[in-house]
């Protein structure tokens, strides 16, 4: 059966002016490299530029491990591939796809914070788009010389303010959206020509930035309030007025700012926020594939988040949504969700506590609001760490909840490394085995009295490529809660089933290409349902979706150029 909806496959490129000799050289999306043909050469001038072996993709990927080996530390080797990233794309895309559990530390979390901190020192050449706060009355211009008029159907933005768990890095911030929207490509097959990573520079409160006379971003503090909302407003502008329909992607956003950007524009611009809402769904999913390796439904669960900014009130948002579903009110799920923050549980006594986490604060608290106190009070089945500030998963916190519960799930979650909340070699021995861990960062296997336990990296390479993907296939003008939620159901219900000893949360990094096809049909079911797809699929079956889907991703082959005779 073949599909009637809208869709396209290219196995040759669209006729469009292809440059020759050394610019063809030059086009990241074009070049082959010694992959080009003979009649390839002939037609377009490359004859003399290259070695005269004309060489196989594999062959070119045989050179690239040997090269890739040779360097020694994770920073040379994130460099060695954004220069390749820069090159070549298709081999680029090849070689991360067939080595996707190795080069994911590399491309992103955590390598790509020493690449955010030493930008400025290893800037190699142009990617992506800069809008610095001087030049905000020119953000339709600069978004036109970034693309010209070609198609984009994602952007990744930062403003460069909170940096993983590294904080304000200012334009070294440009590291995030492209290895986000390297990703995207990896993972969920969207096309790497039709990307944009995109930075927000108003400026830095970095002082050792500032100071550096090697900077790139604007040397200035941050401009902050109504002058802020001038850059993101007329970057928005430029956005929909030139690219309606575009997944714009924010990125890294400090507290202050996270929740509110999302609101303002998530109406005007097809958007959504990971840090809030991808980091929301892929903590849900463990969560839920925890709950089920315990036994337990989900209208049972108890849950304690240690940080209660953006990240920690999105994952309460999305697990009360989950309570919700399996048949709580909503009253009653947001009472089994307790919220502490560096001045311990959230309270109703509480002053100064921001919109978003009001919902959270409770009037039912034991005297000691510490974060062992309301462990040993709510007996919960999950711990979740968004806090940023490791080691605060202490022995006597863990040994406490496993006092209260059988199976406890505990994910700290903060990145890069050095950032995390516990270790899982602490957590797992502090248990006697009994936790099922997931942590933000990788991590190695852990052996306990002769059992391996696998620790699932609870990251949202999970969710966002998928939710990316399914928006673009079914041209959705909004992502909906529904449709975040959806992403977290769909990677839940692909964990390893059972409960057998060691068994991780996630399905194995290696098969996240395949989860994101099925989130992305998920997602687009969800759109349609929700009233925000193009009507041309308001009919589609699930599955006319999954065909749509995997018809929609692009996959990372060279394609015959077109010649003469074409």
């Amino acid at each position: 059966m073949t599909s009637s909806l809208p869709g396209f496959v290219r196995s040759r490129l669209p006729r469009v002016t292809v440059p020759t000799g050394r610019a063809l050289l030059r086009n990241r999306y074009l070049n082959k490299g010694t992959a080009f043909t003979t009649a390839e050469r002939d037609a377009y001038h490359l004859h003399g530029l290259l070695p005269p072996v004309v060489e196989t993709l594999e062959i070119q990927l045989d050179r690239t491990r040997a090269e890739y080996d040779t360097k020694d530390t994770p920073l040379s080797r994130h460099i060695f591939l954004r220069l390749l990233q820069e090159r070549n794309s298709v081999l680029f895309y090849s070689f991360v796809q067939r080595h996707l559990a190795e080069m994911l530390p590399v491309i992103y979390t955590p390598t790509v914070g020493e690449a955010c901190e030493a930008w400025s020192r290893i800037y190699r050449q142009e990617h992506g788009l800069y809008i610095s706060w001087p030049d905000r009355h020119r953000a339709a211009e600069l978004l036109h010389n970034a693309i010209g008029d070609d198609p984009i159907d994602v952007i990744v933005a930062t403003d460069g303010e909170r940096i993983l768990g590294l904080g304000d890095l200012g334009a070294g911030g440009m590291g995030i959206p492209i290895g986000k929207l390297a990703l995207y490509t990896a993972v969920g097959g969207l096309r790497p020509d039709r990307s944009l990573p995109v930075v927000l520079d108003v400026g830095t409160e970095n002082e050792t930035l500032l100071a550096d006379p090697l900077y790139l971003g604007w040397r200035h503090r941050r401009v902050r309030g109504p002058e802020y909302d001038e850059l993101v407003d007329a970057f928005v502008d430029a956005v929909h007025d030139r690219l309606p329909g575009t997944l714009v992607q924010w990125e890294d956003f400090a507290q202050q700012n996270a929740r509110r950007v999302l609101e303002l524009h998530r109406d005007r611009v097809c958007s959504f926020n990971d840090d809030i809402q991808g980091t929301a769904a892929v903590a849900a999913a463990a969560v839920a594939s925890g709950m089920r390796m315990a036994g337990i439904g989900m209208s049972e669960l108890r849950v304690t988040i240690l940080g209660a900014g953006s990240a920690g009130t999105g994952i309460a948002d999305e697990l009360v949504r989950a309570m919700t579903a399996a048949g709580l009110t909503e009253a009653q799920a947001r009472q089994r969700c307790w919220l502490v923050d560096r001045n311990g549980l959230l309270t109703t006594g509480m002053a100064d506590l921001a919109d978003f986490q009001q919902p959270y604060a409770r009037a039912d608290v034991p005297d000691d609001t510490s974060l062992l106190s309301v462990i040993e009070h709510a007996r919960p089945h999950a711990l979740i760490g968004v806090s940023g500030q490791p080691g605060l998963f202490h022995e006597a916190a863990i040994r406490a909840m496993a006092a209260g519960v059988q199976r406890p799930i505990v994910l700290p979650l903060s990145n890069p490394t050095p950032r995390v909340e516990a270790t899982p070699a602490d957590v797992i021995a502090w248990t006697e085995g009994r936790a099922i861990v997931g942590t933000g960062s990788p991590f190695d296997p852990v052996v306990h009295h002769g059992i391996s336990h696998d620790i699932a990296q609870v990251n949202n390479v999970y969710i966002f490529p998928g939710v990316g993907l399914g928006a673009r296939s079914v041209a959705a003008r909004r992502v909906t809660d529904t449709m975040i939620s959806v992403a977290a159901a769909a990677i839940a219900m692909q964990a390893p089933t059972g409960d057998l000893p060691g068994a991780p949360l996630l399905p194995p990094i290696e098969q996240s290409r395949e989860c994101a096809q099925v989130v992305a049909a998920a997602v687009a079911r969800a759109a349609i349902d929700d009233g925000v797809a193009d009507p041309a699929y308001s009919g589609a079956s699930a599955f006319e979706l999954a065909d749509l889907v995997a018809r929609t991703a692009w996959e990372p082959a060279y394609r015959l150029l077109p010649l003469e005779s074409d």
